[in-house]
């Protein structure tokens, strides 16, 4: 373990900027020379470009810049994507598995793309060079002997483009398994269980549009200025448009606060755009008693002037459930809930005050919403919220699930779930002839407890880093180790290559950003991004390396050698051209039709969306009210509540830098952020280095070595970085019904350190 010389200065007030600009350069040009980087940056996000390989955040539907379509943060991930450093042959000879293992999850990734198909055989000590050929043969030998199909799991990064994603899960089926976890698992997946339920359909209702044209926007358990940068400028321009922003989190993030746009004449002489109007600091899982609150006093004044607050026309009609709900609603007390939510009642009242009389209303969340126990019951009780004011199915209203990996709702929509629809199965086997599996299939967390029993002995990953992602790190690496193989498709070396099965394969591929040839003509792949938009990725870099393949041909040239001659699906056609792949994507998922002539139309074409036109798709065809208690977290008098959050160097498990600009950390990670006067109570000092613990379940998880910064933080509440915390995240504290993770609330002891620095 080591210490970088923290160094720590005040949180800054403003996002963006011209330190982004610097910031981006920097990053872009530490991995390549100016002109690849700004070949790269000129096509990023352009309508006839290539998508981030960031977020999820929607592209404007109108014009886009020409010079800059992307955030630091964007420009960061194609620095780390699209770096000209790669791995050779050389670097695995010199470097053994015992020796990378020593490496910060920064330093690995910072080593550079794999440059060609590596295998490390049982007992070795180093990656040696392997054929694209053997390596299929390796992982078809290993599929072929298993007992049943079952005892394989094939993961899913949000990378994935939506071709890749259709014939990944096209392929495992047609094997025989649904065990098709993915990272969705994950982050999101408490929005799909809670809006499905709702609503019908799993997916936001709002476009870009719709931020424009809202009065008011609450953004629940999210940064986006460090998650979702880009998000900003739609915030700001609502701003302009005279929206009321309310900000719910227990952290005061600089991207909620001010706002100086880089691309804007009031950017550039450094005036600032104040974005957050009211500010709601909860404690951690605060957001369902606020929520109530809010609701509580809307209901107050509702009863007062009956029919000016909440829309009854569109309860009666379109809604199920109101009276349960407003009865379940009248036995709670306000200074209770206040309490619960940890937020002044006085500021409750404010907010509420704010919506009284506004139906344009959009509820915006990420993670801080999802990974909770109660995490399906607090986005219910959000829905509620907006059924109450009629703000669903309306333009400048709606929900709003931000999501974090750039294609991670359209791998969902391409049928990467383990609990497929009936009518998804159907239609695979009307097109394609095989009878697909029936039985459900593992998620994240029920995939690392098969693992680890040993019930599953195969792990395929499309992209992503399994392990650096995933809860209870020494747990999940030796459910990995328990494999007889491990399969990562990647385009760098990540933590999960190195603590691997007892055989183990890295398969390179493109990038977003690399140009894709098959059979002399440049193929292009399509994402879904937050709000259902389908658009083109066209990449228009040379690839570091030959030996790179792209994931679909990589998915097709496995499967001829898996399947052979038994199955029926063009594999060889597909690998050749990605729209015979589109032309029977369209033959299987909903909402496809004239897909490719409709995905060259610049911009795309939306999804059906049932709710955004004031439909809900469940089983009465309306939309249902729900009632949940407020969910309490009693703590010991040395116990505390950890959230794991992101530093602004960092997208998901990629660590850009050691710095955390907005929050004022600088060249360190390995930090605890505490509230001054838990500082002081439990008698340490800002700076001191302390061990923190978790004993869920009667097991005792222990992160070493954290340094204790003071921070405005709600007290008994902390917050760490993750990857490095999800060592105390455990893999059976999930949230209910969408078996999500518990990784926003941790309750942790902290001790003085046994490491020393």
């Amino acid at each position: 373990m080591r210490f970088t010389g923290l160094k720590l200065s005040k949180p800054k007030t403003v996002a963006a900027g011209f330190p982004a600009v610097v910031s981006s350069m920097r990053h872009i040009l530490q991995e390549m020379n100016a002109f690849r980087g700004m070949q790269a940056l000129l096509k990023l996000n352009q309508k006839d470009g290539f998508d981030c390989p960031g977020c999820a955040w929607p592209d404007p539907d109108d014009e886009r810049s020409s010079i800059a379509e992307y955030c630091e943060n964007g420009a960061k991930a194609v620095a780390e994507e699209a770096t000209t450093k790669k791995l050779t042959p050389d670097f695995f000879a010199q470097h053994s598995i015992a020796e990378l293992a020593l490496l910060t999850d920064y330093e690995i990734g910072k080593k550079g793309r794999v440059a060609q198909p590596m295998f490390l055989a049982a007992g070795a000590t180093h990656y040696t060079p392997v054929s694209w050929e053997a390596a299929y043969e390796k992982i078809a030998g290993h599929l072929r002997k298993l007992k049943s199909p079952n005892e394989a799991v094939f993961y899913t990064s949000g990378r994935t483009s939506n071709e890749a994603a259709f014939l990944y899960q096209l392929l495992v089926r047609e094997y025989g398994t649904n065990n098709l976890p993915d990272c969705s698992n994950m982050c999101h997946e408490s929005s799909g269980v809670a809006l499905g339920e709702a609503l019908g359909i799993g997916k936001g209702s709002v476009t870009l549009e719709d931020m424009y044209e809202a009065e008011v926007i609450i953004i629940l358990g999210q940064n986006p200025g460090t998650n979702h940068p880009r998000m900003l400028s739609a915030l700001q321009r609502a701003k302009a448009n005279g929206a009321t922003i309310i900000a719910v989190n227990p952290l005061p993030e600089t991207g909620l606060l001010n706002f100086l746009n880089p691309q804007t004449v009031k950017g550039v002489l450094n005036i600032q755009t104040k974005l957050t109007d009211i500010f709601l600091q909860v404690k951690i899982n605060g957001d369902m008693a606020l929520l109530k609150a809010i609701a509580l006093l809307l209901l107050q004044e509702e009863e007062k002037n009956p029919g000016t607050v909440f829309d009854q026309d569109f309860i009666a009609t379109h809604t199920l459930d109101y009276a349960a709900y407003i009865q379940h609603l009248r036995q709670h007390q306000l200074p209770q809930l206040a309490a619960d939510a940890g937020v002044p009642l006085e500021m409750i009242q404010e907010a509420a005050n704010a919506l009284l009389h506004k139906k344009k209303i959009i509820a915006c969340w990420a993670m801080g919403l999802t990974q909770h126990k109660n995490a399906v019951d607090t986005i219910r009780e959000v829905v509620n919220l907006l059924l109450l004011k009629g703000s669903i199915g309306k333009p400048g209203a709606g929900t709003c699930p931000v999501r974090g990996h750039s294609n991670v709702q359209g791998d969902r929509t391409m049928g990467i779930y383990e609990q497929p629809s009936a009518s998804l199965l159907n239609k695979l086997q009307e097109v394609y002839g095989f009878t697909p599996p029936q039985e459900h299939g593992y998620d994240v967390v029920k995939a690392i407890l098969a693992m680890y029993r040993g019930d599953a002995k195969v792990f395929m990953a499309m992209g992503g880093n399994f392990l650096s992602a995933t809860p209870d790190t020494e747990y999940t690496a030796q459910a990995l180790r328990n494999c007889d193989l491990t399969v990562h498709v990647s385009t760098k070396l990540n933590r999960s290559h190195i603590v691997h099965g007892k055989e183990a394969l890295i398969l390179p591929c493109f990038g977003r950003s690399d140009k894709d040839v098959q059979q002399g003509e440049v193929q292009f792949v399509t994402c879904e991004n937050s709000m259902g938009v389908v658009q083109m990725s066209k990449g228009n870099l040379h690839p570091v390396s030959d030996q790179l393949k792209s994931e679909p041909v990589i998915i097709c040239e496995l499967a001829l050698v898996l399947l052979g001659s038994g199955s029926r699906t063009p594999w060889e056609q597909y690998a050749q051209h990605y729209d015979h792949i589109r032309n029977d994507i369209e033959k299987v998922i909903p909402g496809f039709d004239a897909y490719n002539k409709r995905v060259r139309h610049p911009g795309g074409f939306y999804l059906p969306n049932c709710t955004r036109e004031g439909q809900f798709d469940t089983n009465s065809g309306k939309a249902h009210f729900h009632v949940a208690d407020v969910l309490t977290t009693p703590l010991q008098p040395d116990e505390y509540m950890m959230m794991t959050v992101r530093s602004h160097d960092q997208f998901n498990t990629t660590i850009y830098g050691l710095d955390d600009r907005y929050r004022g950390v600088y060249n360190e990670r390995r930090v605890i952020f505490m509230h001054p006067g838990d500082i002081t109570a439990a008698g340490f000092q800002p700076g001191d280095l302390v061990d923190l613990y978790n004993y869920y379940g009667q097991t005792e998880r222990v992160a070493r070595g954290f340094i204790i910064v003071a921070f405005p933080i709600p007290e008994k509440c902390t917050a760490t970085y993750f990857p490095e915390t999800n060592v105390l995240v455990p893999v059976n504290s999930v949230a209910d019904k969408s078996n999500t993770p518990t990784s926003k609330l941790v309750i942790i002891k902290i001790k003085s350190s046994t490491v020393k620095k």
